[in-house]
């Protein structure tokens, strides 16, 4: 099961071994759905794990409240190259913890909302209403909606060459951030904040809640919702429960490498190796740690779309997620990604007639993690989504893979289609 010189996954013969199915998936009809749906996105669920370049994937889908499709398939550790516990082969299960990446960031922005709608905090005052150390530098006019909408001008760490222990040290990194020059007046441009901003607007949720940020996402989400997981970081003795990142693929092309750079702040090929160390994993970092398994990153989206409603219980008021996702401008050229992208105070924004989360997804919100880990709302097709994934790579055939499971799933679940018979079933 080693991978290749490329930097492949050797592919199992029969793949019913390595699949981990849900057995209470609720049937395609109930939900208003050709009944060949769920196996369509089976098929291009498997397409992306043949590439080879995905040691493990899951993938969630919620419609209408029920789960559609929960299944996970590959291996979890024990495959990649660099893995300490190469050889050792653990299955990746539907209950496997995997790092979100910056889909982390949609998770910090609604707790941020979530203290605005407790009266914590004005999302239009300034950012040194609450921390005022952060106004050095000519920082003293960013207000926190410019740090949730990318606009802050501090799109990367400030350091030549930045150490990743920076970001296992909150302290540290908070007082580099303040004592940062920013590299653009506050609002002017849009340029993706890959790690920085997390870290300002986590140090506002601990000031103003008197909390730690995992005691406030537990308090106000993860018992609630009753996730086993969904933490910012993992305690130690849950280090071998959590899914291995892998390197997979081949270099990346010299074009992207300076943008690659850019917006991680250390080489991309570097990346993998780092999430996979117990700091990073003991780690509370607010736009990139969260471990969560896709079942409960879809049940979180589900809430928002759902009006922020989970089982009876009212996690989030309906216009503090209606502020959430209202975006704060037009689609314009991101100067860190140098792509067009549309935000709102925390999320990505789906567009038409083709977006990240599928084909005509106006509408729908969510965020991409590490290229390949996206997890988003579709209100118009009532329903919601994570697709989890532990290669990391820009190689064309994962990418093709992936743009063509994500257009599967929105071709297959129509916008606006009529009511169905329901199944009654807790989600």
């Amino acid at each position: 099961m080693n991978p290749s010189r490329r930097n492949r996954v050797h592919i199992r013969r029969n793949l019913d071994l390595v699949t981990d199915r849900n057995p209470h998936e609720i049937p395609a009809e109930y939900l208003g759905l050709e009944p060949s749906v769920p196996q369509a996105i089976h098929q291009a669920f498997v397409d992306l794990y043949r590439t080879g370049l995905h040691p493990g994937l899951q993938l969630c889908i919620r419609r209408r409240g029920e789960i559609l499709f929960d299944r996970a398939i590959g291996y979890a550790a024990g495959v990649a190259s660099d893995d300490p516990l190469q050889g050792a082969l653990r299955e990746m299960r539907r209950d496997t913890p995997v790092c979100l990446f910056s889909s982390s960031k949609a998770v910090t922005a609604m707790l941020v909302h979530k203290c605005a709608e407790q009266g914590l905090v004005d999302l239009d005052a300034l950012v040194t209403d609450t921390i005022p150390e952060y106004g050095q530098c000519g920082k003293h006019t960013t207000t926190v909606k410019h740090l949730l909408a990318h606009q802050a001008g501090i799109p990367r760490i400030p350091m030549k060459r930045p150490d990743p222990s920076l970001l296992w040290d909150w302290d540290r990194a908070v007082a580099t951030l303040c004592a940062a020059k920013p590299i653009h007046g506050s609002g002017e441009q849009q340029a993706y904040h890959a790690i920085t901003a997390g870290f300002i607007l986590g140090e506002i949720v601990q000031r103003v809640s008197g909390l730690s940020l995992n005691d406030y996402l537990a308090r106000h989400i993860a018992q609630p919702m009753g996730m086993h997981n969904f933490h910012f970081g993992l305690p130690s003795q849950r280090h071998a429960d959590v899914a291995r990142n892998a390197f997979t693929g081949g270099p990346l092309p010299a074009p992207l490498r300076p943008v690659a750079r850019r917006v991680l702040g250390v080489d991309f090929e570097r990346v993998p190796a780092i999430s996979n160390s117990p700091e990073f994993m003991n780690a509370v970092i607010p736009a990139g740690n969260l471990y969560a398994t896709a079942e409960e990153a879809s049940r979180f989206f589900d809430m928002l779309r759902a009006g922020g409603r989970y089982q009876g219980k009212q996690i989030i008021a309906p216009e503090t997620i209606a502020r959430a996702v209202t975006p704060v401008g037009r689609i314009r050229l991101d100067r860190t990604l140098l792509l067009p992208v549309r935000f709102s105070m925390g999320m990505i924004l789906g567009e038409k007639p083709f977006g990240l989360y599928g084909p005509d997804c106006r509408g729908a919100y969510g965020h991409l993690g590490f290229m390949n880990i996206v997890c988003w709302a579709d209100p118009a097709r009532e329903m919601s989504a994570a697709l989890l994934t532990t290669g990391k790579t820009l190689a064309p055939s994962a990418l093709y893979r992936l743009v063509q499971l994500m257009a599967t799933i929105g071709g297959s679940i129509p916008r606006h289609s009529p009511d169905a018979p329901r199944m009654a079933r807790a989600a």
